[in-house]
């Protein structure tokens, strides 16, 4: 007991602690640090991603998981100048690939020109992949284990997203309630999470009308290019079954005139009564993303333009059955380990895999919501599970450093029940 005691008040301090940075009364010496440029920063001196284009019918709907990464290796190397003999380690993150992708995106890199010396491995935290493989790229690094790394995500939904993808329970784990609903649809528990957290669809339909315009206006502006390495591939034509080839350059997802009275007409997916549905939840995508990550003395002595750095992140688990407040729950942990307030942020990023549970974080939060996803998120464009934490790397610093500011956060919720963030500076 005398233990349960002393864990409940460690809790009750953390919490206390979280809701001081949340509320501002807590120390602000975190930005002017996270500012201060240090020989042992671990920076980015490049980070990319292909474009992301539509599950089944899009661009890379005939293109492997493999082949995808391997062409953002290669623009990768070339953007950056990096001999790839210098780096040491990859890690990519991928949900559906069989085995974890591990062989054949060791294939992939060593394709894509880096030597049999570069080491390769594949990781999966769901929806958190592509970051997960950031952070531990650049915890290697920190760690003095590596000195050079590139974290990544791949993943091909078109052609290995669906009911083999989802795990039999043994009877032992079905007879745990927890444990039987980490196998819960997101889309069912969205809808639950919506019903119970009071989410109207109006509210909803609004949020992702608004990510479509956001993702319509930067598409048209230019805003993307930046961060895009397009890629040419074979694509057969569903209406002929001739192939193609075809450079694909653009996320193909985006569409114009979508608005919250268009999206106001389509059937719920999950319930009869529901509010969620195929407008206003991330889309079913394929693509690729890779950043580049050393310490600053590594990159000034190398000659590399460094683009940002890595601050700290946060991994955090929350009931299963309440998988989408993840970033609600991350990005405060994060906030505090970084001594950050959450109006000292200039960007958010937070992946929307349900318009629900993203208008739930930024409420709970208390965020400036257009400070959340500027150019659109992952109803607009799409969300291919292992790359979406990569990707976000590539589109919040190109963001901040256009926009002439420095300090942003990528989160997003995680199957099962977690969340993840992490703080980035750009520069």
């Amino acid at each position: 007991m005398a233990n349960q005691a002393g864990r409940s008040s460690t809790a009750q301090e953390r919490l206390s602690q979280v809701s001081d940075h949340l509320s501002g009364r807590g120390g602000r010496r975190g930005k002017r640090s996270l500012l201060e440029k240090h020989p042992d920063d671990i920076v980015v001196t490049c980070a990319l991603r292909t474009p992301i284009t539509k599950g089944g019918k899009g661009g890379f709907k005939d293109t492997a998981a493999a082949d995808l990464l391997h062409g953002a290796f290669r623009a990768l190397i070339e953007r950056s100048g990096i001999d790839p003999k210098l780096v040491e380690d990859i890690a990519v993150g991928a949900v559906l690939a069989p085995g974890g992708g591990a062989t054949e995106f060791r294939a992939a890199a060593l394709a894509a020109g880096f030597p049999t010396s570069t080491a390769c491995k594949s990781l999966n935290r769901q929806c958190s992949s592509g970051l997960q493989a950031c952070v531990d790229i650049a915890n290697q690094i920190k760690a003095g284990m590596i000195e050079i790394g590139v974290g990544a995500g791949a993943e091909s939904m078109s052609q290995q997203y669906g009911p083999q993808a989802v795990t039999e329970f043994s009877e032992l784990l079905e007879n745990y309630k927890e444990a039987a609903n980490c196998k819960v649809p997101m889309g069912v528990l969205s809808e639950q999470m919506a019903k119970d957290k009071k989410i109207p669809r109006s509210e909803q339909d609004k949020f992702a009308a608004s990510s479509f315009h956001k993702a319509v206006e930067a598409q048209k502006k230019g805003l993307f290019d930046e961060e895009i390495a397009p890629l040419t591939v074979k694509w057969t034509d569903p209406k002929t079954d001739e192939e193609k080839t075809i450079t694909v350059s653009r996320d193909d997802g985006v569409r114009e005139g979508i608005t919250a009275e268009s999206l106001g007409k389509i059937r719920p997916a999950f319930a009869k009564d529901g509010s969620i549905h195929a407008g206003n939840a991330s889309q079913i995508s394929d693509g690729a993303a890779a950043v580049l990550l050393m310490k600053r003395s590594t990159a000034q002595r190398l000659g590399q333009k460094i683009i940002g750095k890595f601050v700290q992140a946060s991994v955090v688990g929350v009931p299963p059955l309440l998988m989408g407040v993840g970033p609600a729950a991350a990005i405060p942990v994060v906030l505090e380990k970084t001594e950050l307030d959450k109006n000292e942020v200039d960007i958010y990023e937070i992946n929307e895999a349900f318009a629900s549970q993203c208008l739930y974080c930024i409420n709970e939060l208390g965020l400036d919501i257009n400070k959340v996803n500027p150019k659109g998120g992952a109803i607009a464009f799409g969300h291919p599970l292992g790359v979406t934490g990569a990707r976000q790397v590539s589109t919040l610093l190109t963001e901040l450093r256009r926009t002439g500011k420095n300090i942003g956060v990528t989160s997003m919720c995680v199957g099962t029940g977690m969340g993840m963030a992490a703080v980035w500076v750009a520069e």
